[in-house]
């Protein structure tokens, strides 16, 4: 990954969020501290909501390269990112086929085990299919989400046959299929990838029984114990979210999301291309423990642009 010493060097750059996703709030929030911290490094920088402004702003020549900051559909499924490709314009984050697969939770987990990595059981469910039919293979208790959403939304989990219809009915309302997967107890793990390494891991600690959307962003007393392990134990996780994060085709930064089992193994949940970077975030909390204020992983960010379109 190219290292920048002058703001400079970067161009005008738009940092683009919001979008139209479910997402969009904590995309903004998001970009909103990326613009100020860019900002106070002396990048030239400037916020863009969603994709269609983004473009006419490009065609018109008043960007040198991206910060995508957009969470779910258009941000990270490749689209936004093969419309920049065709206008030869880099960005940050993974390309066309990393955010693609990672988004997609089935395809994600297909290629791990495709790879003989670690993930829990699970089934497609479509519209017309029988969720009851679909948990009994895995057998209860399970986790019912859509497979193009984040930041929890849409996720139930599931201890009982009669919560199943409720289930299904949630994430029906997002657009795509729907992931019924074996729900494993036991420690919550995030570790975060930037530009070809692992920082040190995250263990999550809610106050409730599980990490939801009001744990992540909302609540103050979820704990987070970075890192999450120690020695060798520390070493094996960092490795095995740089396999997963290697595996789909990824590239720049992101997130692994992983949980360790009963027996102490660990299993690859998912991908995050494009992850939160919000006061509550994740990756900004690796980051702190590597040694890097926000605004330094914002720059980073920022290079791993470099190599991309006319970079």
């Amino acid at each position: 990954m190219r290292q920048v010493e002058d703001a400079r060097a970067f161009g005008r750059v738009a940092v683009v969020m919001g979008g139209t996703s479910a997402e969009r709030e904590v995309s903004l929030d998001s970009g909103r501290g990326v613009l100020a911290a860019l900002r106070a490094r002396g990048v030239d920088a400037h916020a863009i909501d969603g994709i269609p402004a983004l473009l006419d702003a490009l065609r018109a020549g008043h960007f040198a390269r991206v910060f995508n900051i957009l969470h779910g559909a258009g941000g990270e499924n490749g689209q936004l990112q093969g419309a920049l490709d065709s206008l030869g314009v880099p960005y940050t984050g993974s390309g066309v086929l990393g955010s693609a697969l990672s988004l997609d939770k089935v395809r994600a987990k297909q290629v791990w085990l495709a790879r003989g990595l670690p993930t829990p059981a699970f089934e497609t469910l479509q519209r017309d299919d029988d969720v009851h039919a679909l948990a009994h293979k895995i057998g209860l208790p399970v986790v019912v989400k859509p497979i193009w959403e984040g930041s929890s939304i849409g996720v139930s989990r599931v201890f009982e046959e009669s919560q199943l219809e409720a289930a299904a009915e949630l994430a029906a309302r997002y657009p795509g299929d729907a992931l019924v997967e074996r729900l494993v107890r036991g420690d919550e793990f995030t570790v975060a990838v930037l530009g070809g390494r692992a920082l040190p891991s995250i263990r999550i600690v809610p106050k409730g029984a599980y990490y939801d959307y009001h744990a992540k962003y909302v609540a103050e007393d979820t704990q987070y114990f970075c890192p999450g392990l120690q020695g060798a134990e520390e070493t094996s996780l960092g490795a095995l979210a740089l396999s997963a994060f290697d595996a789909l085709g990824c590239s720049g930064w992101g997130r692994v999301d992983v949980m360790r089992d009963a027996d102490g193994g660990f299993q690859l949940l998912e991908v995050n291309t494009n992850p939160g970077m919000t006061s509550h975030s994740l990756v900004p909390k690796a980051a702190a423990a590597a040694g890097m204020d926000f605004a330094a992983l914002c720059w980073r960010i920022l290079e791993t642009s470099f190599g991309r379109g006319m970079a």
